[in-house]
């Protein structure tokens, strides 16, 4: 029962999915993020973190409520963290609660730890205020020598550049589950959280471990972050508008939200799951990946890695593109990547392509955090029989003319998904799931 062999010889312990938590700009939950995203529910806002008055973009997918201070009081460890880490932490308890598993359960030395997560650390207020105090007492310089060694003093401490480190919060999440077995970390873009699933999938399979924690956190609301995505100019400006700013797929759509957030997930070999009567999401049945090869920050034109990563985690999982009944669409709401997507899927599935949704379209772009809670939401489609829609698609692109589920979700049998994430610098991820069949 827990091992299985495809056709295409690929042999190996079955991995099942047995607890989900996130924390997005629609709510502190998963469940509450599920059930807003079967509403159709927009949440960017404006940006209130930080003030972006200067920025040509003002409005992002910010979690709002989150209880920081909170968290600090009772773990004072975190003083230093970032958001990214605090959005994990909390991901993960839900997670963990939802599998029924607690620290100490079981054998530690057989749980382990694959994440995506970026760094979220960065002391602007600090930056701030110490080169707004320069330039009012130097006129003739930006920061002056006593202000710069003010400003690195607090930035530099030792705490807090380990906590500007992406793997600090593998290290954090170790620490408080009890994780001992294999820990990692990383981070490719967009496809991140995505390719940490598709790897904690593989370390069950060969045998690793029993259960792996997995999924994604970031936060690049900082104005570091806004900076390189506004050079970029991959950002909506639709500053006036937020709740419909974000479109894929639509002819207007000017450019992706920046958010933030977090989905963990914990993976189970089958066996073990079902010896400690876990409930089962749904089996993970295939992983590709490949890069492009191509560009730092395009997308190869005619969608090669994409593709291949999707034909190879079809292949790995016996499917065929039939098999197919819903994807998760990378659907950034970027003029080019829209559109490669589509002609990747029309070129793979021909005639028959299964509905396809973009849930950026509510959350916005959670980066290294957007595989994750994109992929879960494939597992809510499989739970549930719906599929969640693409919010403001009200005018197709003739160039983008698939099934979108366009503005409301849809009542759709749902036993077979496939959730793309396709990076900056040519990261391409596709896993497949499958409703749990004994």
């Amino acid at each position: 029962m827990s091992d299985k062999k495809s056709t295409n010889g690929f042999t190996g312990r079955r991995v099942v999915v047995t607890g989900m938590g996130a924390v997005t700009c629609l709510g502190l939950g998963w469940k509450e993020n599920w059930e807003g995203m079967k509403a159709g529910r927009s949440g960017i806002k404006k940006i209130s973190v930080f003030d972006a008055a200067c920025f040509p973009t003002r409005i992002a997918g910010e979690v709002t409520g989150f209880p920081f201070e909170s968290w600090k009081t009772k773990e004072p460890a975190l003083e230093q963290a970032g958001r990214g880490t605090f959005f994990a932490l909390a991901s993960a308890d839900e997670a963990m609660a939802d599998a029924g598993l607690s620290k100490g359960a079981g054998d530690p030395e057989r749980f382990g730890i694959y994440f995506g997560a970026g760094d979220s650390g960065h002391d602007f207020e600090s930056f701030a205020e110490c080169v707004s105090q320069a330039i009012s007492t130097d006129e003739n310089s930006l920061v002056d020598k006593a202000h710069y060694i003010e400003f690195a003093g607090r930035l530099q401490s030792a705490r807090r550049e380990l906590e500007i480190q992406p793997f600090m919060t593998v290290t954090h999440l170790a620490a408080r589950y009890g994780i001992e077995g294999p820990a990692s970390n990383c981070l490719t873009a967009c496809a991140a959280s995505s390719q940490a699933i598709g790897e904690a999938f593989e370390q069950i399979r060969r045998g690793d471990a029993d259960v792996m924690m997995t999924g994604g956190s970031h936060s690049l609301l900082h104005p570091l972050g806004l900076t390189g995505f506004s050079l970029l100019t991959a950002l909506s400006t639709r500053n006036d508008s937020p709740q419909t700013a974000s479109r894929p797929f639509d002819k207007t759509r000017d450019g992706f939200i920046l958010a933030e957030g977090a989905g963990v997930l914990i993976l189970e070999e089958l066996s073990h799951a079902l010896a400690r009567g876990a409930v089962i999401y749904g089996e993970i049945t295939g992983y590709g990946a490949t890069s492009d090869a191509y560009r730092l920050t395009d997308m190869d034109p005619e969608g090669k890695g994409a593709r291949r990563a999707v034909e190879i985690a079809l292949k790995k999982a016996s499917l065929s593109p039939a098999d197919v009944d819903y994807i998760s669409a990378h659907g950034t709401a970027t003029k080019v990547n829209d559109v490669i997507e589509t002609r990747v899927v029309k070129g793979l599935f021909g005639e028959k392509v299964p509905p396809m949704s973009s849930i950026k379209s509510m959350l916005g772009h959670m980066v290294a955090a957007a595989g994750a809670v994109e992929f879960m939401s494939c597992l809510g489609a499989i739970r549930d029989s719906i599929i969640p829609p693409t919010i403001n698609l009200n005018e197709p692109d003739p160039e983008c003319d698939l099934d979108y589920v366009p503005r409301e979700a849809r009542k759709h049998s749902v036993k077979t998904a496939i959730s793309n994430s396709f990076g900056f610098g040519g990261q391409n991820i596709c896993l497949t799931v499958e409703k749990y069949e004994s």
